[in-house]
């Protein structure tokens, strides 16, 4: 299996390419050691030292690292770590994930039913480009609560991209929206 990396617009991440699916369906974020106990292949990734998150999409790996730590000397490692997870047949996971896609009851529900559409069709595309993915966290009298995961996670221009790009679309669109916030 040959692995590719791109960098992505979070100096702090780096985007690894399988060329094969990583994740049949959604996506599985691993912002520590701790989380990573239902995948196997975030587990070996955190074991290489200097890896501080794990990001795992439809056909890609992203992982940030901490400040002192030196791409030079971690994307080898974890390029072989990725390679040998998937020639060993190894799984991605070893347990179902939430169900992010949950129906939505109340008065809310039709707003909030557009706000994943608009999401799922025009902005989650977008920024898994960059390694990363974005998630409905909730939405309450009128402000819509977005959780920015891998690499779009502490990326310095991701305050841009909910302000700028993302709320301005959901509140073209959907006139009841006034305000984007990122979910903590």
């Amino acid at each position: 299996m040959q692995i590719w990396t791109e960098p992505t617009p979070n100096p702090a991440t780096l985007k690894f390419l399988t060329g094969a699916a990583v994740m049949p369906s959604g996506t599985a974020n691993f912002p520590t050691p701790e989380s990573a106990g239902r995948s196997p292949l975030a587990e070996a990734l955190f074991r290489i030292d200097g890896v501080t998150g794990v990001f795992l999409g439809a056909d890609f790996i992203t992982v940030a690292k901490a400040d002192e730590a030196d791409w030079d000397a971690l994307e080898p490692a974890l390029t072989a770590a990725i390679a040998d997870h998937f020639a060993n047949g190894r799984p991605v996971l070893t347990a179902a994930g939430e169900d992010e896609t949950a129906a939505e009851d109340g008065a809310d529900g039709e707003i909030v039913a557009q706000i994943r559409e608009l999401l799922d069709t025009r902005v989650r595309p977008a920024v898994a480009m960059d390694g990363g993915d974005i998630v409905f966290q909730g939405y309450e009298d009128g402000v819509v609560y977005l959780y920015m995961q891998g690499a779009c996670a502490g990326c310095p221009s991701s305050t841009a991209t909910l302000k700028m790009g993302i709320e301005n679309m959901l509140k073209h669109y959907i006139p009841e929206v006034v305000e984007v916030r990122a979910a903590m």
